[in-house]
């Protein structure tokens, strides 16, 4: 049904990337991971933040920067391109708890918030009530294969 409302309504898929998945594409050049952030801007899908979000993923990786030959002016770089390029979404209602994780329960707030089609996470177990909300919960790779950008 995802699949309908997103080919039908929406020009493009909308996504939210889960703090797992940045950084990830942060630890390596290879994967999924870093290839879905390097197609962020290229038109085929619509990534979603908030500032609670953004705030959590500098958090994190700069905690995690030891883990990969990145400094902090670059992450703070990429941090940077990933808020000029994704759509701001201000979230005015909250739905938590819903969640094991409160910092889940941010992201799924944004995607409910921002009509997002597809959440994307490693944690898919940890998103199991989303699906409640219409949001589909994916890896990486399977979200680059529906834009047809994994072979």
């Amino acid at each position: 049904m995802c699949g309908i409302i997103y080919n039908t309504i929406m020009s493009q898929p909308r996504i939210v990337l889960d703090t797992n998945v940045l950084i990830a594409a942060l630890r390596s050049n290879r994967g999924a991971s870093h290839k879905l952030l390097l197609l962020i801007d290229s038109g085929l899908f619509d990534v979603c933040v908030s500032v609670p979000l953004v705030l959590e993923y500098e958090a994190v990786a700069k905690r995690k920067i030891k883990d990969t030959a990145l400094t902090e002016e670059d992450v703070e770089v990429i941090l940077d391109y990933i808020c000029a390029v994704s759509q701001s979404k201000k979230i005015h209602y909250l739905w938590r708890p819903n969640l094991p994780d409160p910092d889940d329960d941010m992201v799924l707030e944004l995607a409910v918030t921002a009509s997002c089609t597809h959440i994307v996470t490693f944690n898919g177990y940890d998103f199991i009530e989303a699906e409640e909300f219409g949001v589909k919960i994916i890896t990486p790779k399977e979200f680059l294969k529906i834009i047809g950008a994994w072979s």
